[in-house]
Parts: C-alpha cells; sequence; structure tokens
C-alpha cells in the first residue's frame, strides 16, 4: 500500500470537483456556521495588506479577502483546485507541491504580511513547509493555522497518528484520505522548531455546540 502522504495527495486528486461542489454549495455546515467566519476575522484582525493562502484550495478564502480590498495571493497542489480558483476570478494562484515548496522550487513571492493555512496541514512533517513559510514572511508578520481542534477530533485517541476521513455523510463521490492528528502541544512544538511562537489561540465555537469546531493558532516568528 503507498505511504498515507501518497495516498493523501491522491484523495485530494481524486475529490477535488466533489470538494468544489461542496464549498461553493455551502454543505459543510461547520464552516458556514463557524470556521469560514473565524479565519476571515483573524485575518483582518492583523490589517495584512499582502496574504498568502497555503493550501487554497478552489480560492473561496481568496475572494472573499479580495472583496475587503486585501491582496491575496494563493497556492495549491492540485491542478484542478488550482484551475477552479483561477477560473473563479483569483488570478494570482500558483500550482505546487509542498514539497517543492520546501525545496524553493516555484516561486510564490515573500515578504508576506500573513500566511494562513486553514484546514490545509494535514501531512505528517510538517516543520519544513512551517520553516519554509517562515522565512516568506515580512517583518512583522505572522502564520494563521486553522485545524480541526485535537480535542474534538481525538475521538478517544489523544496521541499523534495517522487517522482517515471518509466524508460520509458528504454527497457525491469522495475517495477516502489519510491525515495526521497531532495533539495541541505537538503543533505548539512543530511551530517552535520551525522558528515560531504562539502569539494567540482560539477555539471557534458555536454558541449551541458542546465542543469547539477548530483549533486556530497565531504565530509569529522569534
Amino acid at each position: 500500500m503507498p505511504a498515507p502522504e501518497s495516498r493523501l495527495l491522491q484523495s485530494w486528486h481524486h475529490n477535488a470537483r466533489s470538494w468544489i461542489e461542496a464549498i461553493r454549495t455551502g454543505t459543510i455546515e461547520s464552516r458556514l456556521q463557524v470556521t469560514d467566519q473565524a479565519i476571515l476575522l483573524a485575518v483582518q484582525g492583523r490589517q495584512p495588506e499582502r496574504v498568502l493562502d497555503l493550501g487554497c484550495g478552489e480560492g473561496w478564502l481568496l475572494r472573499a479577502l479580495a472583496e475587503r480590498g486585501i491582496d491575496a495571493i494563493g497556492v495549491d497542489g492540485d491542478g484542478t483546485l488550482v484551475e477552479a480558483a483561477r477560473t473563479a476570478g483569483a488570478s494570482n494562484v500558483h500550482l505546487a507541491s509542498y514539497e517543492e515548496l520546501v525545496e524553493a522550487k516555484v516561486d510564490i513571492g515573500r515578504d508576506y504580511d500573513l500566511i494562513c493555512a486553514n484546514f490545509a496541514l494535514l501531512h505528517q512533517d510538517i516543520i519544513p513547509l512551517l520553516a519554509a513559510m517562515n522565512a516568506l514572511l515580512a517583518p512583522g508578520g505572522a502564520l494563521i493555522i486553522q485545524t480541526l481542534h485535537p480535542w474534538a477530533a481525538a475521538a478517544g485517541d489523544y496521541q499523534d497518528g495517522w487517522r482517515e476521513e471518509s466524508f460520509n455523510g458528504f454527497q457525491g463521490q469522495w475517495q477516502p484520505m489519510p491525515w495526521y492528528f497531532r495533539t495541541l502541544s505537538s503543533w505548539i512544538r512543530a511551530l517552535d522548531m520551525a522558528g515560531l511562537r504562539v502569539v494567540e489561540l482560539q477555539e471557534p465555537q458555536h454558541p449551541q455546540s458542546p465542543v469547539p469546531q477548530s483549533l486556530l493558532l497565531v504565530a509569529e516568528p522569534y
């Protein structure tokens, strides 16, 4: 069986069309109720002029930021998603794998006031990528990560390791996706090893839900 990282990328290639449909028809309730607004408020709170959306997908955040007068550049590893983002009006979108970003094989610009990774860090070894993003920040810049909340997603097994998203309940044809679960301390440690310190931690939550919908971390270079 291929390594989880390979299956993760393959699943995105397979699921790209279904993902575009799900985002653009608003069928993911947690995003509509909580997490989309959470990342937008976090970005606007920093008042950036120039933002990189790491793992931009079909480009919804790029469009939302552009509507608010923010210069937003995207990068994603799936060609179908990149083309969808461009077709929908986000002209400055790059196609690059995380490995290519780590090795600086694709020029995606630099001196960003803010780099966002919105549910986009799903593989195991994220430290080299975080370090590469750190190097692209402008003085005073920051990295914002929104991800599944470790406590809510643990399902009784609170330790780092590969899990699988089956997409049960989603409309369309979906291929199961492996993703790497990490504890809160593991997130903070990975950022620290990439030269970043957490300066803000949020737990976006719907008022009618007993658990947070996501974990949102804001980190700045040491």
